[in-house]
C-alpha cells in the first residue's frame, strides 16, 4: 500500500517536475501528428484493448483510425501538422480508458467467480 502511494507520487506530474516535463514532451509529440494518447494502444497487444475498441461507438473508432492514418501519412512524408491544427489537438482527452477499465473489471470478476474467460488467445 505504501509503495503504491510512493509510485503515484513519483509519476504524478503535479508533484514531480520530471514527470511534468515528460508529459509535456509527450503532448508536444502527439500534437505534431494529431494523435491522442489512447490512439497508441495496440489492439494486437491485448485482447482487453481489442474488446474495449469493439464496444466503442463506430464514430469514435472511425475517428481513431483516421487519426492513425493521418499520422502515418505525415510520418512517411517527414512533415507535421500546421501550427493552427496543432493548437486544436487534445492529446490527453481520453476515449478508451473508461471502456478499458470496464473490460478489465469484468475480466477480474469472471476470474473471481471461476467462470471461463470471455476470450482466449491460441497460438497456432
Amino acid at each position: 500500500m505504501a509503495t503504491s502511494k510512493i509510485v503515484k507520487a513519483i509519476l504524478d506530474p503535479k508533484t514531480n517536475w520530471f514527470a511534468a516535463v515528460h508529459k509535456k514532451t509527450i503532448e508536444t509529440r502527439l500534437r505534431k501528428y494529431g494523435l491522442r494518447y489512447d490512439d497508441l494502444y495496440d489492439p494486437m497487444e491485448s485482447l482487453d484493448i481489442k474488446e474495449a475498441l469493439n464496444r466503442l461507438p463506430r464514430e469514435i473508432v472511425d475517428a481513431r483510425n483516421q487519426r492513425l492514418l493521418r499520422a502515418m501519412d505525415l510520418s512517411m512524408k517527414h512533415e507535421y501538422l500546421s501550427p493552427e491544427l496543432q493548437a486544436q489537438q487534445t492529446p490527453f482527452r481520453s476515449y478508451l480508458s473508461d471502456m478499458l477499465a470496464l473490460v478489465e473489471r469484468e475480466k477480474a470478476e469472471r476470474q473471481a467467480l471461476g467462470a471461463l474467460p470471455l476470450q482466449q488467445r491460441t497460438i497456432p
